[in-house]
């Protein structure tokens, strides 16, 4: 076995306490201009952090991938769902013409809007590709409303900074920043390639991410939250959800 040298050793050293005093500036740097993701904290903190302050300083306004109409997945992956509440169940057999999405929290005006309520805001269509953290995707059309227009239309304080939103299944909910809540890309939606949104791929409303992990595109959307803190709705630090342990950013 070769000795380490002394020279080597004190050079080892220095170059690791000058890696710590580095991160720990960047740290510091990263939370003084809110570049510190919610999960930021604990073992994984500094590598969440950096992933989520590179995403914030370099590509905030970049676009998702969209792919040209001969691209889109043949038959495209619906991973699997819980079995469906009795109250889902109710909503489908009246074809969904109950079924509502909610606006609050930190809005001027509070409102609930009808699927027709939706589709009476501007529309885009795009076709992106679902990314899952388990190595699966599928390229699909997705239809559906910009979320920034229905956050414009109830009102949304400048001062709310993130956007917890909810499935109508318990428990299912997750948060964004409100960097990614105006991204022109994240949609409302409520059709899909030729048709309406088939509930195995989240219908009849599920938001979609493009710029993030397919697990941060939540299901069966009924509420919208703006706030200030995304505190207790951290999906990768709640044991009760779904999205326990994975990142709170699943940027791509």
């Amino acid at each position: 076995m070769n000795r380490i040298s002394r020279r080597k050793f004190l050079t080892g050293g220095l170059i690791t306490t000058a890696g710590v005093s580095s991160l720990a500036v960047a740290g510091g740097l990263a939370k003084r201009y809110g570049l510190v993701p919610p999960d930021g904290g604990g073992i994984f903190g500094p590598g969440e952090t950096l992933t989520y302050a590179a995403h914030r300083l370099f590509s905030r306004h970049a676009l998702a991938r969209e792919f040209p109409r001969s691209m889109i997945s043949k038959t495209p992956f619906a991973n699997s769902i819980a079995p469906l509440s009795t109250e889902f169940k109710g909503l489908q057999s009246r074809g969904f013409t109950d079924w509502r999405l909610s606006i609050d929290g930190m809005v001027a005006r509070p409102v609930t809007l009808s699927l027709g309520d939706l589709k009476s805001f501007p529309m885009r269509n795009q076709i992106t590709e679902v990314v899952c953290e388990e190595g699966w995707s599928y390229v699909a059309e997705w239809i559906g409303t910009p979320l920034f227009e229905i956050l414009k239309a109830a009102g949304a304080s400048p001062q709310g900074r993130y956007v917890v939103y909810f499935s109508i299944e318990p428990d299912w909910w997750e948060s964004i920043d409100i960097a990614d809540a105006l991204h022109p890309q994240t949609l409302v939606t409520w059709a899909m390639n030729d048709g309406d949104l088939p509930v195995e791929f989240g219908g009849p409303l599920r938001l979609r991410i493009p710029k993030q992990l397919g697990y941060k595109s939540v299901k069966f959307l009924t509420r919208v939250m703006v706030t200030d803190s995304p505190r207790g709705f951290v999906s990768s630090l709640d044991p009760k959800s779904p999205n326990y342990g994975y990142s709170w950013f699943a940027g791509i």
